[in-house]
């Protein structure tokens, strides 16, 4: 493979992200996942938080107040946790037993 065909597989290629919402935040966003395809990479939880907060206003009313968890690839994740392409990542809020 040369370079040109390198640099064309890499640009033709975009960033995504999959995103699953659960419980009441699915509920307040009125979807449970999606394909997320920023115009740029977003390389940590806390970038996509805020992303997500600054593009959708139903995010940012979700988030307002609110504790909002996050797994990365069915791992717990915290805000530093960092971000590939493809990678899965779900949002929901603290869960309790009873």
């Amino acid at each position: 493979m040369t370079n040109k065909t390198k640099q064309t597989q890499t640009s033709a290629s975009k960033f995504s992200l999959h995103l699953l919402y659960f419980a009441s935040l699915a509920d307040t966003l009125g979807r449970p996942s999606e394909t997320l395809t920023p115009n740029k990479n977003i390389t940590s939880v806390a970038e996509l938080r805020q992303y997500l907060q600054q593009h959708d206003s139903r995010w940012a009313s979700a988030a307002q107040g609110a504790t909002i968890l996050c797994a990365v690839n069915q791992t717990v994740a915290r805000d530093d946790t960092p971000l590939r392409n493809g990678d899965e990542v779900a949002f929901f809020p603290p869960v309790t037993g009873g």
